[in-house]
């Protein structure tokens, strides 16, 4: 397991749609292991592989001390949409309040390759949705009223790291296409 840097906001990977995986291989193994790692240390509660710079549809999540991974997901949302507290990662010292919907089934594989189906509701719903989001190019600030959304952008401007886009290459990028496109 590696630690890797998290990619921020401007980074070109975090707005390219992921690959489906098709290889459920060791590669993949060592990718949900890394991104695993480098989730508990920053900490968050999910981290999807683009932001360790990898173009494929995986994710983990740590969440009411249950702690796993999804690759490939496909959501089912059920509710009606709610404004809920969220951050990312990838925007360091911002949280805003997007709307989304309070209960979440995510299907898709396990790192064997295996057929899982998790179900999720409050901060689990969430976390599936907004790590989703990541692969498919969608960052929560995307998901924001405009009024809120302006007030994010605003201090997204006066953080210490605009216009700070670190671009370094992930081990896993070789193999998955992933990084800049």
């Amino acid at each position: 397991m590696t630690v890797l840097d998290i990619r921020r906001l401007g980074d070109p990977v975090l707005r390219t749609p992921a690959s489906e995986v098709t290889d459920f291989d060791a590669e993949l193994r060592t990718l949900v292991a890394d991104l695993t790692a480098t989730m508990l240390d920053a900490p968050g509660v999910g981290l999807a592989a683009p932001q360790i710079g990898v173009g494929l549809r995986v994710f983990t999540y740590h969440v009411d001390g249950v702690l796993g991974h999804v690759v490939n997901p496909v959501l089912s949302l059920d509710g009606d949409l709610e404004e809920t507290e969220e951050g990312c990662l990838s925007i360091p010292d911002l949280t805003a309040l997007p709307r989304r919907a309070p209960r979440a089934v995510a299907r898709g594989f396990d790192q064997h390759g295996e057929p899982i189906r998790i179900e999720g509701t409050a901060l689990l719903a969430q976390c599936f949705q907004h790590e989703t989001d990541h692969l498919d190019g969608v960052l929560f600030i995307d998901r924001l009223d405009s009024a809120e959304r302006r007030r994010a952008l605003k201090v997204i401007r006066s953080s210490a790291w605009a216009g700070e886009v670190v671009v370094k290459e992930s081990p896993h990028e070789s193999r998955t296409g992933g990084g800049r496109r």
